[in-house]
């Protein structure tokens, strides 16, 4: 019997499956293609919502496990996941360039947001009012890492790549069953595809798609991650990702002529150098109503448990979340309050 089967391997599984192995408990993983959220990430780690100058939900204690988490995955998978990149957060007015300074030098942003204006010094784009820079971030190669950690199950005889059938699973207390796989526990790490999961459908997990663009901008020459209306994230050998788009009413991963639209106008209204367009992708984020992870066991199965809704920043919240989800079934230890599926639990499951 495995201690645990695991439903999903984007960042969530991932994050989980590393949490067993460094705890030395046996696992198998399965999961299919369905949900493309984390592969086509822009992947950045940055702590602060730009678009109002604040920290973002528990980012810096997130922060501290995410860096080493990936460190240790790229010498344990030998590829390289984390580039550190700066973000510059374009200013449009002068009235933002003051809450910047205030707000760098509030207690916690002090150590992420430069109390100095940074320079444009890019012809190709348009910074009138220059930009405010933000420390300690980078990216992580989202799509590199579920491929190499792909492989690296499937080299182990861990990994079935298979559409998961919610019918076929046998809940007891003292295991659950599916197919020839009998398990201790059993994780959701589904992302949008938990909507599928009858267990877990009272929770109140919703859709944003978000779309990308990928262009070739060979005089762009630049090496900071721009923040505008968009996102503009060096991606080597002249390319470019320019993203993100949110959707909240369509859940295809079906690229769109209406979200190109929408971000080739965001992009030219600072980018003043020609491009090509050379790639389009779409994905569906896992969120919740209150912006807030789904971490905890079923109310009522006590086997089952689930690990989603992190949103747009899953390669900051992952590693975070699984230890919080892990701690709490192996060591009795409390989930973060804010992030435990309990909050929801109460309205739906009542004695």
């Amino acid at each position: 019997m495995l201690d645990y089967l695991i439903v999903g391997l984007g960042l969530a599984g991932v994050s989980f499956c590393e949490q067993l192995e460094k705890s030395n408990k046996t696992y198998t993983v399965i999961s299919d293609t369905s949900q493309t959220s984390s592969v086509v990430a822009g992947g950045l780690y940055n702590p602060v919502i730009l678009k109002r100058f604040t920290m973002a939900w528990n980012a810096k204690e997130q922060l501290d496990l995410a860096i080493p988490f990936y460190k240790a995955l790229e010498k344990k998978l030998n590829v390289k996941l984390d580039h550190k990149l700066p973000v510059l957060r374009r200013f449009t007015s002068i009235e933002e360039q003051n809450m910047w300074f205030e707000a760098s030098d509030k207690i916690g942003l002090n150590h992420f947001l430069s109390s100095e204006i940074h320079k444009n010094k890019n012809l190709n784009i348009d910074a009138p009012f220059e930009f405010g820079k933000v420390l300690n971030t980078g990216r992580i190669d989202t799509k590199l890492l579920l491929s190499a950690y792909s492989q690296y199950l499937l080299s182990k005889d861990l990994f079935l790549n298979e559409t998961f059938d919610h019918a076929t699973l046998h809940i007891a207390s003292e295991a659950v069953s599916y197919k020839s796989i009998r398990a201790k526990q059993l994780v959701f790490a589904e992302g949008f595809g938990l909507k599928k999961n009858h267990y877990f459908s009272y929770l109140p997990l919703t859709s944003t798609k978000g779309e990308y663009l990928t262009i070739k901008a060979p005089d762009l020459n630049e090496v900071n991650a721009i923040k505008s209306s968009i996102f503009l994230i060096p991606w080597g050998n002249d390319l470019y990702r320019v993203g993100a788009t949110y959707k909240w009413k369509d859940t295809t991963n079906l690229a769109t002529e209406e979200s190109r639209t929408e971000l080739l106008q965001k992009l030219d209204a600072f980018l003043k150098c020609d491009y090509e367009v050379v790639e389009q992708l779409a994905g569906i984020r896992p969120t919740v109503t209150d912006r807030r992870p789904l971490v905890g066991q079923h109310p009522k199965h006590e086997n089952l448990y689930v690990l989603n809704g992190f949103g747009s920043r899953g390669v900051m919240i992952a590693p975070f979340a699984s230890q919080q989800l892990l701690n709490s079934i192996e060591m009795g230890e409390d989930i973060h309050p804010e992030m435990n599926i309990a909050r929801f639990t109460k309205k739906h499951f009542r004695n």
